[in-house]
């Protein structure tokens, strides 16, 4: 069972970067058209090389929209979520009042 793992693992890549390349809009693939890119991938997937050429070159990066890494911040360091607690309690307390 082992020996087949090696094949196991590059049809896995072959049919994820395949499936990838399909599913990725025509305006982000990057270097080459997307048809070019299929044809590499379909090519060159038993060797590995047009796999690994998609994921090196011709898939886009995802980038977060700031241009930067995103980092975890936790509610109570983030000032939009405080902002809205206050002003959650501002209502809750016009509220009572009313009543």
């Amino acid at each position: 069972m082992l020996r087949y793992l090696p094949f196991l693992l590059v049809l896995a890549l072959w049919i994820y970067t395949f499936i990838d390349c399909l599913n990725t809009p025509e305006k982000e693939v990057r270097k080459l058209p997307k048809v070019v890119w299929v044809i590499i991938i379909l090519l060159f997937g038993e060797v590995l090389l047009g796999p690994i050429a998609w994921l090196v070159v011709g898939r886009p990066r995802r980038a977060p929209a700031g241009g930067g890494r995103t980092r975890f911040v936790a509610p109570d360091d983030n000032p939009e979520f405080l902002r809205s607690l206050r002003d959650d309690d501002k209502k809750n307390d016009d509220k009572k009042n009313d009543d």
